[in-house]
């Protein structure tokens, strides 16, 4: 995964934190001064109640038996207090820390929780939110069930939105990498094609000069059964590549979904933006280095360089092929969310035992912004890690952002 998408976690997390000590510092201070207006046992109880429901809220193990808890003991309260107890007409001000830490635990489990336990728990805490003024007379629950009735509705509204939210933001990283996916393994098919392709025709050729009964020397037998061996092997390896990520894409629901961008992707003579292209063979990366050049020589504003080290060689199709996904992604965002770059730097270079793509900008994101799905990176993401590889983006120290990959190179 992206250090951006790790990023995201971490602040999320953080954020998560935060809240849960803010609320819970608040809840605690507020309880500590109920506990001066304690007249006697039955306050004291709700003191106790407001204070279980609260730790509820801020709780960080499973939901579950904290909001069953919850309920539980709150609806035991009322049912008990409102027939065997007369509390006093002021009640105890605990009552509001227990009323807003059920309708939080209400949001949280509709939610976070699954459907076949929501439905019951949320049907528990809202029972005994709604039954809670019967604790102190009849008449109080005609006045009061009403808008505890709406401040309910609004709780599972909102936790219902937010579930809504998650569920579309997975669809769309799921559809994201079933996407890149589907078009590495198309990619790979082509290759496969193109290598059994030459294998036939060099065995066609070794037929042919067989038949001919032309004398063939040792060396010339030699050369031409090394292009058979080379070029099986790589098919070979092109087809185990693409059997793994078959295999690890099994799972993932079949159905056809837009790209990252809600359209195919670009191909290399396209513009860069975004815009809709040709997923057909004539417009997608053909494995060597050609289109990328072709990619980063039409990239003009901000304007773009391309430099390949010296010791690069010829790269694998499939690396290649990543290589022109990870400048293209790039540049995509680049013209999209740096306005301000003043210029663009692609390097592809030798990494340890692999090739390392690093497009470079100086960047700070002001300027226009077009709109995105933000699924890009994750995509590209998931087509580098299935090579085995590891992808980088974010800001650079010196200002700017880069987007680095690292793409390992097959053993010979």
């Amino acid at each position: 995964m992206s250090d951006t998408g790790a990023g995201l976690d971490r602040i999320h997390t953080a954020g998560g934190w935060v809240a849960r000590i803010a609320y819970g510092g608040f809840a605690a201070l507020f309880l500590l001064l109920c506990l001066l207006a304690v007249s006697g046992l039955p306050d004291l109880w709700l003191v106790l109640i407001a204070t279980a429901v609260s730790a509820a809220v801020v709780s960080r193990g499973p939901l579950l038996p904290w909001a069953v808890c919850a309920g539980a003991a709150s609806l035991f309260s009322s049912l008990f207090l409102g027939t065997a107890v007369v509390l006093n007409t002021g009640g105890n001000p605990s009552l509001f820390a227990e009323i807003g830490g059920l309708l939080i635990v209400t949001v949280r489990t509709v939610w976070r929780m699954p459907r076949d336990r929501a439905v019951p728990v949320t049907v528990l805490l809202g029972t005994a939110l709604l039954i809670m003024p019967l604790r102190w007379s009849l008449i109080t629950g005609v006045l009061f069930t009403a808008p505890l009735g709406v401040l309910l509705a609004i709780a599972i509204g909102a936790g219902l939105y937010l579930r809504a939210v998650d569920a579309r933001r997975s669809r769309s990283v799921t559809a994201a990498r079933r996407d890149e996916r589907l078009e590495l393994a198309r990619d790979l098919h082509d290759f496969v094609a193109h290598h059994v392709t030459g294998i036939v025709v060099q065995a066609q050729a070794a037929r042919f000069a067989a038949s001919s009964g032309a004398v063939q020397s040792p060396e010339q037998l030699d050369t031409m059964f090394g292009g058979i061996e080379k070029a099986g092997t790589e098919a070979l390896t092109s087809m185990r590549r693409m059997v793994g990520l078959l295999r690890d894409a099994q799972h993932v629901d079949g159905t056809p979904a837009p790209g990252p961008y809600g359209s195919p992707p670009p191909g290399p003579h396209a513009d860069p933006s975004g815009g809709p292209g040709d997923r057909g063979s004539a417009t997608r990366p053909v494995g060597d280095l050609d289109r990328l050049r072709e990619l980063v020589a039409g990239f003009a504003d901000p304007p773009a360089v391309l430099s390949l080290a010296p010791d690069l060689g010829p790269l694998p199709p499939e690396v290649a092929t990543s290589a022109h996904r990870v400048v293209q992604e790039a540049l995509t965002n680049i013209r999209k969310h740096a306005a301000d770059a003043t210029y663009v730097r692609v390097s592809l270079a030798r990494f340890g035992g692999g090739v390392e793509v690093a497009v470079r900008n100086d960047g700070r994101g002001r300027g226009r912004r077009l709109p995105s799905s933000g699924f890009g990176l994750t995509g590209l993401a998931e087509r580098v890690t299935a090579l085995g590889g590891r992808l980088h983006a974010g800001p650079r120290p010196e200002g700017g952002w880069e987007v680095v990959a690292v793409l390992p190179l097959p053993e010979c």
